[in-house]
């Protein structure tokens, strides 16, 4: 897992609402109705906009020193912070007793879904 953390410039609106942009990432632009909206979709966009990267296989910016940033009145800057998981399937040879195959198959259940359910819940992830 990586961690990414860019400054972001959130832009107070005339309606109350913010316009989110972040000074290193060309094209990643987001808005929000209210600044916890806002912040969620700035995290989200952040992380879409990693995601086109790293798939296209591009550099990666690095982040800008936080006191390099100018901003008006209506803007500040704040940190956002996202991990990257790498959601890659990978193949795994597991050993199950015949019957609770049987049982599995039964009822309709992909072995692949239970085992990822299973390991979120006992990791807490």
């Amino acid at each position: 897992m990586a961690e990414y953390v860019y400054p972001a410039i959130f832009h107070t609106n005339e309606d109350g609402s913010f316009t989110v942009t972040y000074p290193d990432l060309p094209g990643c632009i987001t808005e929000g109705k209210s600044l916890a909206n806002a912040m969620y979709m700035a995290q989200s966009a952040l992380t879409q906009w990693l995601e086109y990267i790293i798939d296209k296989k591009q550099v990666i910016p690095s982040a800008s020193n936080l006191k390099s940033i100018e901003v008006t009145s209506e803007e500040f800057v704040n940190f956002i912070c996202v991990d990257m998981k790498d959601n890659r399937a990978v193949k795994r040879t597991v050993s199950i007793p015949k019957w609770l195959d049987d049982k599995a198959i039964e009822a309709g259940l992909s072995l692949s879904r239970v085992l990822q359910d299973a390991l979120k819940d006992r990791l807490n992830a």
